[in-house]
């Protein structure tokens, strides 16, 4: 992440007020679990009053300049939009919605957090894994 990148992050963290639906802390859950993953770099790109990208790009990654997208959605409550290439991650118990062109001008797998689940945050991780795999493969 460039400096100002990174900046710019941390202070949209700080500014984002805690909310009942802890989507701010699920948002820093993912960042972290990301950024701690071997080989992958994390951007973020600001676009105020309508969402806010963090996007993760495996070091190996050749034809694509990202395997995970995670969206801040500017609503009230803010919501989370974790989105993924369709063709790098399963979706077996298909709780995501299949996006047509939907990123990046191709087909994805796309994942609403609205509010604190546990369950689901697991899930979106077990994504998160498969797509950084896949992502990681010359």
């Amino acid at each position: 992440m460039t400096d100002k990148s990174d900046q710019e992050l941390n202070t949209f963290i700080e500014e984002w007020k805690a909310s009942p639906e802890k989507n701010k802390e699920a948002f820093i859950h993912f960042k972290d679990y990301l950024a701690g993953k071997e080989g992958v770099t994390l951007d973020f790109l600001p676009r105020p009053g309508v969402t806010y990208s963090l996007r993760a790009v495996h070091e190996n990654q050749e034809d694509k300049e990202l395997f995970v997208m995670v969206d801040v959605i500017e609503d009230e409550p803010r919501w989370l939009s974790i989105c993924f290439y369709g063709e790098m991650v399963e979706d077996p118990d298909e709780i995501g919605d299949y996006v047509p062109e939907g990123l990046l001008g191709e087909d994805a797998v796309c994942f609403d957090y609205e509010k604190q689940d546990e369950a689901l945050m697991r899930y979106i991780e077990e994504r998160l894994d498969e797509a950084c795999r896949s992502a990681s493969k010359k």
